[in-house]
C-alpha cells in the first residue's frame, strides 16, 4: 500500500495550486484519507480529512473557505484544491491514509506517525 503527492509548486500570494494524492494497493473509499503539512521549524499541522464511509470532509479552520479536499473513486486519488494562497502555507504537505482512523481527530499530529501509509510529501512555496 502506497501514495505519492504532487502537484506542489512556487506561487505567488493569492494564487492556487492543486495537489494529488494517488493511492495504490488498496481504495481511497475504505480509508480515511487525510492532508497535514510541516512548515521549517514548525510542528505538523492537519489540513483536511475526508472520512471513508460518508465521504465527510474536514478542514482546519485556517484553510477553511480555501482548501477543498475531494476524492475520485475511478483515478483512486483524494485532491487537494488550494486557492487564495498565502506565505504561511507554505510547508511540506503529506497524504496518509488509514482504515482504523477517524477524520475528528485529523488535527492531533500525535497520530500521524502510526498511520498505516504515508507519502513522502510535495513543497508548496507561497512567496511574492
Amino acid at each position: 500500500e502506497h501514495v505519492v503527492e504532487s502537484g506542489g509548486g512556487s506561487v505567488q500570494p493569492g494564487g492556487s495550486l492543486r495537489l494529488s494524492c494517488a493511492a495504490s494497493g488498496f481504495n481511497v473509499e475504505s480509508y480515511v484519507v487525510l492532508w497535514f503539512r510541516q512548515a521549517p521549524e514548525k510542528e505538523r499541522e492537519g489540513v483536511s480529512c475526508i472520512n471513508e464511509k460518508d465521504g465527510d470532509r474536514y478542514y482546519a479552520e485556517s484553510v477553511k473557505g480555501r482548501f477543498t479536499i475531494s476524492r475520485d473513486s475511478v483515478k483512486n486519488t483524494v485532491d487537494l484544491q488550494m486557492i487564495n494562497l498565502q506565505p504561511n502555507d507554505t510547508a511540506t504537505y503529506y497524504c496518509a491514509a488509514d482504515p482504523a482512523y477517524h477524520c475528528t481527530i485529523f488535527e492531533i499530529p500525535t497520530f500521524y506517525g502510526s498511520l498505516k501509509v504515508r507519502g513522502q510529501g510535495t513543497l508548496v512555496t507561497v512567496s511574492p
